[in-house]
């Protein structure tokens, strides 16, 4: 047997054999620490495409025969029908048992502060997850488990680089309970002693906002993608007139198909977005044929991106993407993607709303003005840094955005001729942010209590123009936080700067547990755009 996961728990395997489901529509109450079964049809949901190749495999020359008014079974064949019916059945047969077997032995618990999950009838293995440590809880339904009224419940935790328990399949009511008690338990809360089979009930919620579907596929006509199929597609007719050859046009259609898979995928994966907060988190909704629910609980998220490509600007739209542990690297898969998308797409309030969620402290007094220089400030033509505070004032009053960053000094603008007045870095109480891009605008988040470690770049040009780049290390994701060209003795400075911010953030943060922490999290509520600092509460 194996054990993955964070640490070893007392206790030993085993428990009390699972309860019977509660009444139909309801969420079963069962008693802390007993071992429970997935629902009995979760592995023929996740193998009904072993079994279609089975039927396909042993079936397709009988239909082809049949639709041809040929005989169902070859002559050579006939004498041996008996053995070949006897073959088929028995694969079948050996399939559903491996089904009925995989799901016998598939049982979870949730006790003594973690999550455990047992698998495997030849070879055993237990994953195990600490509840203090949940980055994020996601409820995922495939359109076959929708059909059957099932979900996939999954656990993200920060020491494991995979997700750490997948719960495949939960009815809906059961999956959306144990959300609500693991998250609880990650809170810091515990059950009522006087009634300890009492189920928790599910945390209330408040929309903050949704993406029309009009906007979405707005966002994918005009997105990166569809500019450079765009050019191809001219550069393929004007080669084609030129040489007249009409074979450049054949190049178009793997362009055409990789892109109708790629706006099939954004959209269906897009479609329906909404975010609402709760005292759990931050909680996403979204997709059309497969539903996922992610609930991403207070003070989880490590890094935050919000970009803007040169076709956006044209509606004023942004994309929000953010690094959680246990999500993986950037964009390795669909999945992936979707997952560490905060907001697909959206105008500079919705922004604003989310990072009032994400930050809900943002450490200082005019966040609108900081945040809006981050996302399109532009420095002015004078010299940038701090030396050129008059410039500034005078540029604040001229109506130019300027709210303290710090961007690379006048002598790199050979380097970067477009970018040296837009890339800068500042800070707040809080965080730290860092734009970047003068036709792909950026800007990057990071709290000062999530910045693990630091690094000062400085290549050959970098040395004979006395810049640097500061590289922010964090989890993987899509987020890559660096600093760039800053002037040498900025850059310097923001690195003690930076770890000493750092190290007070984390001396704040006494407890894992978002209960215990010091700086409570933020509730938005619908008929309200400030935001009420409330600490979280279960009921």
């Amino acid at each position: 047997m194996t054990s993955d996961g964070a640490g070893t728990a007392g206790g030993p395997l085993g428990g009390s054999a699972p309860a019977g489901d509660g009444p139909a529509g309801q969420a079963s109450i069962k008693p802390d620490g007993e071992w429970l079964r997935v629902h009995p049809a979760s592995p023929f949901i996740r193998g009904w495409v072993a079994l279609a190749a089975i039927g396909f495999f042993f079936g397709r020359d009988t239909f082809e025969r049949m639709l041809q008014g040929r005989p169902l079974m070859d002559e050579m064949y006939s004498g041996r029908v008996p053995f070949l019916i006897a073959g088929g059945g028995l694969v079948l047969v050996l399939s559903v048992l491996g089904f009925i077997l995989t799901w016998y032995f598939t049982r979870y618990q949730v006790a003594e502060g973690y999550v455990r999950v047992n698998t495997g009838f030849l070879f055993k293995q237990q994953r195990q997850a600490r509840l203090d440590r949940v980055q994020a809880i996601d409820i995922v339904q495939p359109l076959l488990a929708r059909i059957f009224g099932l979900a996939e419940l999954k656990f993200e935790v920060a020491d494991a680089g995979e997700s750490a328990v997948r719960l495949a399949y939960l009815r809906i009511d059961d999956a959306r309970q144990l959300r609500a008690t693991i998250l609880a338990r990650a809170a810091g809360l515990e059950p009522d002693p006087e009634r300890p089979d009492e189920a928790l009930p599910e945390a209330p919620e408040f929309p903050v906002l949704s993406v029309p579907p009009s906007r979405l596929i707005g966002s994918l006509l005009l997105s990166e993608q569809s500019f450079f199929v765009v050019v191809g597609a001219v550069a393929s007719v004007v080669l084609s007139t030129v040489t007249d050859n009409r074979g450049f046009y054949f190049y178009l259609i793997p362009a055409a198909l990789g892109l109708a898979a790629a706006y099939w995928g954004s959209f269906n994966k897009g479609y329906n977005f909404t975010a609402a907060i709760s005292p759990d988190g931050i909680r996403l909704r979204y997709g059309l044929l497969d539903t996922q629910a992610q609930t991403l609980p207070p003070g989880r998220i490590q890094a935050l991106k919000v970009t803007q490509p040169p076709l956006w600007r044209i509606f004023g739209w942004y994309r929000m993407q953010v690094n959680v542990a246990g999500y993986g690297g950037p964009g390795s898969n669909g999945e992936g993607a979707s997952r560490t998308t905060l907001l697909p797409v959206g105008v500079l309030a919705d922004v604003m709303r989310m990072l009032s969620l994400v930050l809900p402290d943002p450490g200082t007094p005019d966040p609108a003005r900081v945040f809006a220089a981050g996302l399109t400030g532009i420095a002015p033509a004078g010299r940038p840094g701090p030396a050129r505070q008059p410039a500034a004032a005078e540029a604040a009053e001229a109506g130019e955005p300027d709210s303290g960053f710090v961007t690379s000094p006048r002598r790199v603008r050979l380097l970067a001729p477009l970018g040296w007045r837009r890339n800068g870095f500042t800070a707040t109480d809080t965080a730290l942010l860092i734009r970047s891009g003068r036709l792909w605008r950026e800007l990057v988040v990071v709290p000062h209590q999530r910045t693990q470690s630091m690094a000062l770049h400085q290549g050959p040009l970098a040395r004979r123009f006395r810049v640097a780049d500061l590289v922010l290390h964090t989890t993987a994701g899509p987020v890559s936080p660096r600093v760039i060209q800053a002037g040498l003795d900025e850059a310097r400075a923001l690195f003690d700067a930076q770890a000493a911010r750092a190290r007070e953030a984390r001396k704040r943060q006494t407890s894992e547990q978002w209960l215990a922490q010091v700086a409570p999290a933020a509730v938005v509520e619908p008929d309200n755009p400030q935001n009420h600092q409330e600490g979280p509460q279960h009921g």
